[in-house]
């Protein structure tokens, strides 16, 4: 009976997987599904309840699968003891020919309404930490201790030329085998991760930041010690600009009252305009009080 119903569940996964790809999510409905399985409509619902439910179970077959291949692939690799960087191009051309492959599942996703489901959002971040921790794992193997530091940096800019590539290379911008395209990336990674180790440069992500995006935020305690460590940032360069030091105490000054009033757990938004305007006067300032903005907003119209 087990077996009976891993089996309907299987033919359910593969075939709408195919209908999706087809025609869509939204043009898709539950009856082309079940038609195309040769069952009822309420036998699919018997197994997953909603087109998101569905969806998901793809969403979620589908990245097993990658992380079962990928491990898999990592073992063999171990066996033919190839140099550490061979391999990195190896894993970067596994994951692109898998993503190319199931690109709909994998990154399209984002534009649909079930980002805003739950169940799907739990999966989702599941299935990001594994990735992530895939990623970081990847490139330590490669680089050793020395890329530590980095490996905040060196993911997000892996990441960004990879959905780069695969973005062009679904359109057909580009038609480059996915192993060439592997060593291209790889050795702009190598560039770009040995010139950060050898000018000893400061490293701009935490290794966790990347773990955070619109559809996985921050906690609120983070955002607030970002907050705190830009404020401390923008204090540093009042100091830095060639000025009176009558002038630069008085910025700094209401550098202090803006932070301490936005340590309120309800910031007077009069007060913080007020300080923001003043230092926004300074154009040398002017880049950091619009960032400062930024953050602001994004923690919550509350603050302004």
């Amino acid at each position: 009976m087990m077996q009976m119903e891993q089996f309907k569940r299987r033919q359910i996964i593969d075939t709408a997987m195919h209908i999706f790809k087809e025609k869509g999510y939204f043009a898709a409905s539950m009856q082309d599904i079940a038609e195309a399985c040769g069952m009822a409509k309420a036998s699919i619902y018997k197994v997953f309840p909603s087109k998101e439910d569905l969806f998901t179970g793809i969403f979620v077959d589908v990245h097993k699968t990658l992380f079962e291949d990928a491990a898999a692939l990592d073992r063999s690799l171990r066996l033919e003891e190839l140099p550490p960087k061979e391999i990195l191009r190896r894993k970067i051309a596994f994951q692109l020919q898998f993503m190319l492959e199931n690109y709909f599942f994998t990154s399209e996703f984002k534009n649909l309404p079930i980002v805003s489901n739950e169940s799907f959002l739990m999966e989702w971040r599941k299935k990001r930490a594994t990735l992530l921790t895939m990623h970081h794992d990847c490139f330590t193997e490669a680089y050793g201790g020395p890329i530590i530091p980095y490996l905040g940096d060196t993911v997000a800019i892996f990441r960004g030329i990879m959905k780069e590539y695969l973005s062009h290379t679904v359109q057909a911008i580009i038609a480059v085998p996915m192993g060439d395209l592997a060593g291209f990336i790889a050795d702009r990674m190598d560039t770009v991760i040995g010139d950060m180790i050898a000018s000893g440069a400061k490293p701009i992500l935490k290794a966790s930041s990347a773990y955070f995006n619109d559809i996985n935020p921050l906690d609120e305690d983070t955002r607030q010690t970002n907050l705190g460590e830009f404020l401390t940032f923008f204090a540093g360069k009042i100091r830095e600009l060639p000025q009176p030091d009558r002038i630069r105490d008085e910025q700094l000054e209401v550098m202090g009252l803006l932070q301490r009033e936005l340590e309120q757990s309800a910031p007077n938004s009069t007060l913080v305009r007020v300080y923001i305007t003043f230092l926004d006067a300074v154009s040398d300032l002017r880049p950091y009080v619009h960032q400062l903005s930024f953050i602001l907003n994004r923690l919550g119209a509350q603050k302004l």
